[in-house]
């Protein structure tokens, strides 16, 4: 039951049709675990929380860097040093004290995967190397978790929903392949525009919501591509892998 202060705070979301008091209850019951709390994750984070996520799990190893502020809005320079995973649990707390937020200092890894992510309703996936996302996308199909992933380079982002344990659904590594090493380039080596890394951020945490409560058409099996460079945006449909070993089965 969503008590009269929740009622007030979320009502621009519960008068919408396609939403209604039943999206907001589903959102409530929630629980999503962010891998990542950067430039993604820290968007990502605002938009769950205020929407009314009833539990976040944040799990990040790393700490907060004079760098990170670019592009990483729940830091400020007096947080320099210390855990992104905790700073950005106390932020969500304040963001909507309705929310559960858990730090976990960690980092995401075979052993502890299960631990980290296992009963949540969705894994929001923001972390920024390819060893990391493949690790994450194993465990989504092994424990059947909805999968929203999405990443960010110079002026490009993307974001999809992947279900691989579905019949034709792709995974995430149908996408890339299973080379952890695969060759990109970080946002320490390539750039990257602080206000796409929001764009992106915000965009994930919209199609987490959706795929949650049910409105609209959700991103599964497909993936949505931004160029703010020349300001491009498309979507494009992707196909599962028969010879994954992530997904085939």
């Amino acid at each position: 039951m969503l008590s009269d202060a929740e009622l007030d705070r979320y009502a621009r979301q519960i008068i919408l049709p396609a939403f209604g008091g039943a999206g907001q209850a589903k959102l409530k019951s929630a629980h999503v675990a962010v891998i990542g709390a950067g430039g993604i994750g820290c968007p990502a984070i605002t938009y769950l929380a205020a929407a009314g996520v009833g539990r976040l799990t944040i799990v990040d190893h790393d700490i907060v860097e004079l760098s990170n502020l670019q592009r990483q809005p729940l830091f400020t320079d007096a947080d320099i040093g210390a855990s992104k995973a905790v700073v950005a649990a106390d932020a969500a707390r304040r963001i909507n004290p309705h929310v559960e937020a858990i730090a976990r200092a960690e980092r995401f890894d075979p052993d502890n995967a299960a631990a980290l992510v296992g009963g949540a309703s969705m894994i929001l996936d923001g972390c920024d190397n390819f060893e990391t996302r493949l690790a994450v996308n194993r465990t989504a199909v092994a424990l059947e978790i909805p999968l929203l992933s999405a990443a960010i380079g110079a002026f490009e982002g993307q974001v999809a929903l992947y279900e691989g344990w579905r019949g034709d659904a792709p995974c995430y590594q149908c996408l890339v392949g299973a080379d952890p090493d695969r060759a990109g380039i970080n946002c320490a080596e390539g750039g990257v525009m602080g206000a796409l890394a929001g764009m992106i951020g915000t965009m994930a945490a919209l199609e987490a919501v959706r795929a949650l409560t049910g409105w609209g058409s959700p991103l599964s099996g497909r993936l949505a591509i931004v160029d703010m460079l020349e300001r491009r945006w498309r979507e494009v449909a992707m196909a599962k892998d028969p010879e994954c070993s992530a997904c085939r089965g």
